[in-house]
Formats: structure tokens, C-alpha cells, sequence
């Protein structure tokens, strides 16, 4: 089925991007594997970034990634079958053994499978916390885990901004890192900790270097505090997505 439903979701993304004159560089795509599994572990600072992670993957080894997902994406009328087609992983965040079960399965038998180890977009457009999940079922099925950085898709569509899908000629940067082989000895929370690492390392770079600068103090929001944008610090936005949580748990519970 996946076959079937992928490629013309693919073929309309690519399309779209042309259409807006996105400028799109993908860095790294040799470290793309052309064959087996490998867990592509993006960064996650827009709603649209599972888009750009795959194109990436896909760019560089015609790899279709199957994504790992709430659950809420899969009940949605539009988007829930088309998701199901493409054999992403559906996740329920009460439980996420069936789900890690899939993905490992999804794993030995050679597919690539796309994670946010964040678990939700960074407000700050700096790395949160990682969660460890990644490195474990990588250890568990043998493979790689392959980094991956986004850095221009916020400009498109984030969290607490008004979505501006019809923007143009934005510059969207797509980093691929060397992929990072596990040893059974490896812990999952020190793997962890190399991963974060390298991929801080990557989105400094990709920060730093792309190619166009806020327009004037009212086009800094998508800038990191560090480098001078208005984006809240890592602090600011934990709280913020500490005091959302909470009011998420009331309306569940008022509901």
C-alpha cells in the first residue's frame, strides 16, 4: 500500500516546494544508507518538518521514511489515511510499547524510520531534551542512528505563529550528519548524549550560515535569543510548554 500512496505524496510536496521557489539544500546526502535500517532523528521546529526531514532521506537514497507520530494525526479525516498509507507509526502517548514494537520490526526489515526525539516543536529553535527512545530501538535492531537538521521550515508554519504556508522563496536548510553506529555495549542515555551533541554542533552551523538575515526588528521571531532573535530562551519556552501542558490536562479532564 505504502507503494501506492508515497510516491504521488512525494511527488506533491516536491512540486509545492517548486511552486513557492523554496530553497532547499540538502547538506550530507551521501550519508544517506542506500540499503537497510537506520533511525533518522530530526530536530523539530515546525509542523512541516517531517516534510523536509524525508525529502532529505529521499533526496539522498530514495529512501521513503516512516515516521513516528501522535496518534491524533491518525484519526484526523484527511490526514489520518494518508498517514496509514505511507506506513507511518502511529504512537499513543500512554502507551508506547506498541508503537517502539512496530518501529523496530519496521527496522529489521531494512525501512528507515524517522523520529523526533524532542517529542515536540522547540519554541526556542534550540535542541530540548532528548528523549532516549531513538538510541534504543536502534540497539535494538542493529542500525544507525542518522542525524538530521532542519533549520529555515519555522519561517513556514511553528508553534504560537500564525501559519504562512504561501510564503516564498524561503531558504530551508537540510543537514544529514555521518551516521553514528551503536555496539551492544553502548548505553542508550550516553548514546543519547553524543547524538544531542553532534546535532547541536549541526544546527549551529546551519544557523550561522544561512544564506539571509531577519528583514527588521519585526521579522526577528524566528531567530534564537543566543543569536539575537526574539524567539523566548529555552527557559522562557520550557515554562511555556509546561503551562500548556497543564491546561491541556484540565480540558481533558473537564471534557
Amino acid at each position: 500500500m505504502a507503494e501506492f500512496v508515497y510516491p504521488p505524496v512525494i511527488r506533491a510536496a516536491i512540486t509545492a516546494f517548486k511552486a513557492l521557489d523554496l530553497r532547499i539544500e540538502i547538506v550530507g546526502a551521501e550519508h544517506i544508507p542506500a540499503t537497510g535500517g537506520a533511525v533518522l532523528v530530526s530536530n523539530h521546529i515546525s509542523y512541516l518538518d517531517f516534510l523536509f526531514a524525508g525529502l532529505g532521506a529521499y533526496k539522498g537514497g530514495k529512501r521513503k521514511t516512516r515516521f513516528m507520530a501522535k496518534d491524533d494525526v491518525f484519526k484526523h479525516a484527511i490526514s489520518g489515511p494518508l498517514m496509514r498509507g505511507m506506513k507511518h507509526i502511529s504512537v499513543d502517548r500512554t502507551d508506547g510499547q506498541p508503537a517502539y514494537d512496530e518501529a523496530v520490526k519496521a527496522l529489521r526489515e531494512g525501512e528507515v524510520v524517522g523520529v523526533f526525539p524532542e517529542a515536540t516543536i522547540s519554541r526556542s529553535f534550540t535542541l530540548k531534551k532528548f528523549k532516549t527512545g531513538a538510541a534504543r530501538m536502534a540497539a535494538d535492531a542493529g542500525a544507525p542512528l542518522l542525524p538530521v537538521v532542519l533549520w529555515g521550515t519555522q519561517r513556514l508554519w511553528t508553534k504560537g505563529r500564525p501559519k504562512n504556508l504561501t510564503k516564498r522563496h524561503v531558504p530551508v536548510t537540510i543537514l544529514i550528519g555521518e551516521p553514528i553506529e551503536l555496539t551492544p555495549q553502548d548505553k542508550p542515555v550516553m548514546v543519547t548524549r553524543r547524538l544531542r551533541a553532534a546535532m547541536t554542533e549541526m544546527l549551529d552551523r546551519a544557523q550561522r550560515e544561512y544564506p539571509v538575515k531577519p528583514a527588521g526588528p519585526d521579522d526577528t521571531w524566528w531567530q534564537p535569543a543566543h543569536l539575537g532573535g526574539t524567539a523566548p530562551t529555552p527557559e522562557v519556552a520550557e515554562a511555556e510548554d509546561e503551562a500548556e501542558a497543564v491546561a491541556k490536562a484540565e480540558r481533558r479532564a473537564q471534557g
